[in-house]
């Protein structure tokens, strides 16, 4: 089993005093010769994740809102990693696709050959519109994704590509810069209708998996994760294709599950500039269902039990500082990788 975390921004980060600041600020100059937080955060965590046994880091991009862009912030620390990859979103239908595959190669080679993109169909009507997209819905926002991802491929691996769609026309459209290696990057995607389902696994390599929000317990999530892995795993093979999968649940430590989620909300609440308990909890309890929060062998078992229904990546959210990386890493991802090699 792989294990790895979120790039620590305002979108996809909880209980962090550098972000919270750095969200606060986010209109303001920054002193002469200061980094902004966000980044100055980012890298020390992650360079610390890549040395505590983490495979793969997601760099989130929320277009709208105070978060670093999510190439940039690759392009900066992912970079210097020698053991994560670089998994970037991107979102068809804002960045165009060759500009999107340059961008991708070149990031590929600058972390050496570890780099994939995570492909995000889009929810959010407003950032589409004002970053200068066109919103799509049911399947034609399928087809795009296929169409960009078919260009994306298509320029990595051959030496000129055209293409006739439904959105993009493209002819003798080429790349004079190649991925680092002869297998190209991989295409994650957590798309979960019908439609969605069958997008990805027509196009992509990993599919993330959402536990169900409506589970009651550790056991209705295992009972969900078995169905979607069969229903993708069965659309896959009749195409002749092979699917891996994810999860993001959130993980904590502590001595037993009460004790980690009350750390967990404590922790959150003090940098959250609007608590709301009630909010909070409701946001917080489909992740305890998820049994990734308690003591350290209770998240273990729990570990293996998603690696027996098929998981291949726990991407892990988690309070983002260096002593928890380093708690995670020792406790959950090291022992459970070693396990992995005997």
């Amino acid at each position: 089993m792989r294990f790895g975390l979120y790039a620590p921004i305002p979108m996809a980060t909880v209980g962090s005093p550098e972000i919270a600041h750095s969200h606060e600020i986010a209109l303001q100059p920054l002193p002469p010769g200061v980094r902004d937080d966000q980044f100055e955060h980012s890298a020390h965590l992650l360079l610390a994740a890549d040395q505590k046994g983490f495979e793969l880091c997601l760099f989130a991009e929320r277009h709208l809102g105070s978060d670093l862009s999510a190439w940039l912030l690759a392009g900066a620390i992912a970079s210097r990693f020698e053991n994560m990859r670089a998994l970037v979103a991107v979102h068809p239908g804002l960045l165009d696709p060759v500009l999107t595959a340059k961008m991708s190669v070149s990031l590929d080679r600058m972390c050496k050959g570890r780099m994939a993109l995570n492909v995000v169909n889009g929810w959010f009507d407003e950032e589409f519109t004002m970053f200068g997209g066109e919103v799509l819905q049911g399947p034609q926002r399928y087809q795009r994704s296929r169409e960009f991802i078919q260009i994306v491929r298509g320029l990595w691996q051959n030496d000129t590509f055209s293409i006739d769609g439904d959105f993009y026309k493209l002819k003798n459209a080429k790349l004079l810069l190649k991925p680092a290696t002869t297998t190209p990057p991989k295409i994650f995607s957590v798309s979960f209708g019908d439609d969605g389902r069958e997008f990805v696994a027509e196009t992509c390599d990993w599919w993330f998996i959402n536990y169900p929000k409506e589970a009651e317990t550790s056991d209705d999530v295992l009972r969900a994760i078995d169905g979607c892995v069969r229903d993708m795993t069965r659309r896959a093979e009749k195409l002749g294709r092979k699917i891996r999968f994810g999860m993001n649940p959130f993980v904590a430590l502590g001595p037993d599950e009460d004790t980690a989620i009350d750390a967990t909300i404590a922790r959150i609440l003090q940098f959250d500039p609007a608590p709301d308990i009630r909010k909070l909890k409701r946001r917080m309890l489909p992740n305890t269902r998820a049994g990734c929060m308690g003591a350290p062998e209770q998240v273990r078992k729990q570990m293996h039990r998603f690696r027996d229904l098929g998981l291949d990546l726990i991407l892990c959210k988690m309070i983002p500082t260096v002593e928890n990386i380093s708690l995670i890493g020792e406790e959950v991802v090291t022992p459970l990788r070693s396990s992995a090699l005997t």
